[in-house]
């Protein structure tokens, strides 16, 4: 028969990449202090990695050794598994869009849930509560619109808008034009210069 260790490590190895363990989920194999030490000792033998508070990934084993999961990994499985909203910060979508040639040094998103850092081997992210209004449509290209204005601000927003109306799709654009109503005065203002004339 399989220690609970065993048990776990099963489990958490036939996870894809990223996607996350908690003592919580883990409860119908035994009693929380047992889970626990378990988990305890799944880290201190490197099976598993402490990502946050009650929160465990996998390594990733290949051929050239063992590394913690992609950061971008985690993050999609955590929103999935929570139902929060979690996107790249405004920094990282401006780059992405082509607004700014700076690339963030620190890894940070923006969540609707709370605040936390998870730590991934010598990584770092950063999840940094926002308001609802800034993880708007979080796979789409609008969402990152409004990402990326929201870091510029209001300085750097009407060369930004100048450049993305000739950047976006038509059908981008409708999309953008129909979160006025969440967004900021100062972005709806900005965003309305992309309506069609006439």
């Amino acid at each position: 028969m399989n220690t609970l260790a065993e048990q776990i490590e099963a489990l958490a190895t036939a996870l894809p990449e990223g996607e996350s363990l908690s003592a919580k989920a883990l409860l119908h194999l035994g009693t929380r202090e047992a889970v626990d030490q378990a988990l305890s000792r799944l880290v201190k033998r490197k099976k598993l990695i402490r990502a946050a508070r009650g929160l465990y990934v996998c390594p990733v084993t290949s051929r050239f050794g063992t590394r913690p999961p992609a950061a971008a990994k985690v993050v999609e499985a955590l929103a999935s598994q929570t139902g929060e909203a979690i996107v790249a910060s405004g920094a990282a979508a401006a780059n992405a869009l082509g607004l700014t040639t700076q690339v963030p040094v620190k890894e940070v998103y923006l969540t609707s849930g709370r605040g936390r850092t998870l730590k991934l081997g010598k990584h770092q992210v950063e999840l940094r509560h926002a308001p609802a209004w800034q993880t708007v449509l979080p796979q789409s290209k609008a969402g990152q619109v409004v990402r990326a204005l929201t870091w510029l601000g209001k300085l750097g927003a009407p060369s930004a808008v100048s450049m993305l109306q000739q950047k976006l799709a038509p059908t981008e654009i409708q999309e953008l034009l129909g979160l006025r109503r969440q967004l900021p005065s100062w972005m709806a203002q900005e965003i309305s210069r992309m309506a069609p004339r006439g």
